[in-house]
């Protein structure tokens, strides 16, 4: 088994004692896929996970489905989204799922307690969740219209070898220059398939999502302007209230959009500059991606340095506070790009 050459982009200390040590890797890339920034493995292997999720909306678009089934621009949004399950998430899955004549069982995720709430925020008596509250149910009934447009079979959407699948497949193959036979193949949280890439291809991706350059396959290019246009117009509804992809897509003024995915996946598109940013971190911690994302804003220039954007202070380089609100310790992204 190969391990990639990740390095320590962040450090966690109490009381001035370094208490954990934080690796991983980042790449920064541009609409060509050359390599302009990195830290540690720019090439290392790893899931997409949810940061895939535009590019599994690009088939439906592309085929008309929004046009079809009548699909507002927040429920373009909501099918890219990791959402907190909250009442403007649910209603627009519901909404969703009423134009394409589908219940709510039909939906494969599974079900969890919203992310919305929380040990500080606990649901209310009697409060009742199913699939459309599950934060990858947006991606999921676009899933479902894909096949209702299609006239395919929806029992077995979630299945590797089922139509809407291969055809994820040959847009991000299209699009990351990843031939297929070298992705990593897996199942994601939510039962969908998954896709393994070098984290320089999935900065790629998203550099191509955010500048609507589809490379060679010019027909997409209209398709991805369309998502990244739904995802910054709405970020609410990617994300949620208090959520990090929320804070840090609006400090952009609509210029990026920004996408976690689960186990330590960032990625950032960033129109004006034409740029895709991936960051992977090795043991999953959320709390440290979000730091060593903005840090990498900073040092590419397009947040400024020594900035307290209100809108990033929960994540940037945030105090470590005990059950009573005390602070007992300090993360710090200590991430340093090297520029080629």
């Amino acid at each position: 088994m190969d391990f990639p050459a990740h390095v320590p982009l962040a450090v966690a200390t109490r009381n001035q004692h370094v208490e954990r040590i934080h690796w991983g890797s980042v790449a920064v890339v541009d609409t060509e896929g050359a390599l302009l920034a990195y830290a540690g493995d720019p090439g290392a292997m790893m899931f997409s996970r949810s940061t895939l999720k535009p590019f599994q909306a690009v088939p439906f678009v592309r085929d008309g489905g929004v046009e079809h089934f009548g699909f507002s621009d927040d429920q373009v949004a909501v099918m890219c989204a990791s959402h907190s399950g909250e009442a403007s998430h649910v209603n627009a899955v519901s909404s969703m799922l009423a134009k394409i004549r589908h219940e709510v069982t039909d939906l494969g995720c599974g079900c969890h307690l919203p992310d919305f709430y929380s040990a500080d925020n606990l649901p209310p008596a009697g409060f009742h969740f199913d699939q459309r509250h599950h934060n990858c149910s947006g991606k999921h009934t676009g899933f479902l219209a894909y096949c209702r447009l299609h006239g395919l079979a929806s029992d077995s959407y979630l299945a590797p070898d089922h139509p809407l699948q291969r055809d994820i497949q040959r847009v991000v193959t299209s699009l990351s220059g990843v031939p297929e036979n070298q992705f990593w193949a897996g199942t994601d949280g939510c039962n969908a398939p998954n896709l393994g890439m070098p984290l320089s291809r999935l900065a790629l991706l998203w550099a191509r999502l955010a500048s609507g350059d589809a490379g060679s396959d010019a027909s997409l290019s209209a398709v991805l302007q369309r998502l990244f246009d739904a995802m910054r117009r709405n970020p609410q509804m990617v994300s949620g209230t208090g959520r990090s992809d929320l804070g840090i897509t609006l400090a952009s003024n609509g210029d990026w959009v920004a996408k976690t995915g689960a186990d330590g996946v960032q990625t950032v598109g960033i129109r004006s500059r034409g740029l895709g940013v991936a960051v992977k971190v090795s043991d999953g911690d959320f709390p440290t991606v979000f730091a060593i994302t903005i840090a990498v804003l900073k040092q590419l220039g397009v947040l400024e340095q020594g900035s307290d954007n209100p809108l990033l202070a929960p994540w940037a380089d945030p105090a470590l506070n005990n059950c009573n609100g005390a602070p007992v310790g300090q993360l710090k992204a200590t991430v340093q790009l090297k520029f080629v």
